[in-house]
């Protein structure tokens, strides 16, 4: 058997605490004995049921709906009918009063009309006004007291609800919003790797395919060299992929493993400006000689700082090799005393508009990511194309 949760209108809600407050009025009423006061009649139960009628507009106008009942209970008490007290008539707006976060109104109205009512019969009876406080005050006074701290109540865990729903929202929302960022920048990292690993091999391999091509037609034993060294870019660049690969498949057992006290699995180590022989000697073998100068202390860098330096260098050399028509370039690399620079200027042309392709705008990423800095235009006015980079070696997370 299936529980539903049955959806009761708010208008329906209201007509029946209005029917049941006009019903209660009717029998305080009937049950209301005082001496001298007048007999109901037909409009003292009128009254009664007029009473709980603005209870059906109750959550439009909650004040509103307090001062209408107190009206017209201050009406049917200036017909001299018995008292009934004000707490049957006017608890359910009372209580809406304090919900809406109209308490203080609404205990000014109450105490108000408990002031009038004591007032009126002392100036009847002839005593003062602390001779007229009995206990029927006393015990309307009390449930009316508490009818207004139950609505207040109520009202603080509603809003204190309302606030830790909005909270929990806004926190989903951020963890989202975060969940996106770090896929776009997981998304971003992977396609420079990606590209850095193998623009610089697949550049190299167009050259020498080109050399072997013009070779093969007149001497085919020329053709040998440039596809040996064809053959040997490819494996570098298999090897570079299956390590960027890799590093990628195991990133999360990765941090499963030191989440869990563990060593994570040894994996081929990143490359750096150690390799800068091969990177030179494969743009050399396509054609353009690279002078290489190395100013001041050479050291081990963070692995993040000289992995970016060596994608930098890779990325700049394969543009003078794609794009610069260069014969000569020089690559320079300076150890400060807080950062390394980068240089390489070349004596081509330089990549012209969106030559370039993504490694201009992956090479800033990747310095920025770590706090440095690329610039590239001309190194001279007429001739000749420079990138120049500055990475921060303090301070840099691993």
């Amino acid at each position: 058997m299936v529980l539903r949760r049955v959806h009761v209108p708010t208008l329906a809600v209201d007509a029946g605490l209005a029917a049941a407050v006009a019903a209660a009025n009717v029998v305080a009423i009937a049950a209301s004995e005082e001496p001298g006061s007048q007999a109901p009649d037909a409009l003292a139960y009128l009254l009664g049921v007029a009473a709980a009628l603005p209870l059906l507009v109750r959550r439009r106008w909650p004040l509103g709906t307090l001062l209408a009942s107190a009206a017209i209970v201050f009406a049917y008490h200036a017909f001299d009918y018995p008292a009934v007290g004000l707490a049957v008539p006017l608890s359910v707006a009372l209580f809406t009063a304090a919900y809406a976060d109209r308490v203080w109104a609404a205990a000014t109205v109450a105490l108000g009309l408990q002031l009038m009512g004591l007032g009126a019969r002392a100036i009847e009876e002839g005593e003062s006004l602390i001779s007229v406080i009995g206990t029927g005050t006393v015990g309307d006074v009390a449930l009316m007291a508490v009818v207004l701290l139950l609505g207040e109540t109520l009202r603080t865990r509603r809003a204190w609800m309302d606030e830790v729903r909005e909270r929990m929202r806004r926190t989903a929302e951020e963890k989202e919003r975060e969940a996106q960022r770090r896929v776009d920048q997981e998304r971003l990292r992977i396609a420079r790797e990606v590209h850095d690993v193998l623009a610089h091999t697949i550049s190299a391999i167009g050259v020498q395919a080109g050399v072997a091509a013009d070779a093969l037609p007149d001497d085919p034993r020329g053709a040998q060299a440039p596809v040996e060294a064809i053959r040997e870019r490819t494996r570098e660049a298999l090897r570079e992929l299956r390590a960027a690969i890799g590093a990628l498949r195991d990133g999360d057992a990765s941090a499963d493993a030191r989440r869990n006290g563990d060593d994570p699995a040894p994996r081929a180590p990143a490359p750096g400006l150690a390799r800068l022989d091969d990177l030179v000697a494969t743009t050399a073998a396509a054609g353009v000689h690279v002078d290489v100068d190395i100013r001041g202390a050479a050291r081990e860098l963070p692995p993040v700082v000289d992995l970016a330096a060596y994608r930098i260098v890779q990325e700049s050399l394969t543009n003078v090799v794609r794009h610069a028509g260069a014969a000569h370039a020089t690559l320079t690399i300076a150890y400060e005393r807080d950062g390394v620079r980068v240089e390489v200027d070349d004596d081509g042309r330089g990549p012209e508009g969106d030559a370039a392709g993504h490694g201009l705008v992956g090479m800033r990423e990747r310095a920025a990511a770590i706090g440095g800095r690329v610039e590239a235009g001309a190194a001279a006015p007429d001739r000749g194309f420079r990138v120049r980079a500055w990475l921060p070696t303090e301070g840099v997370a691993a």
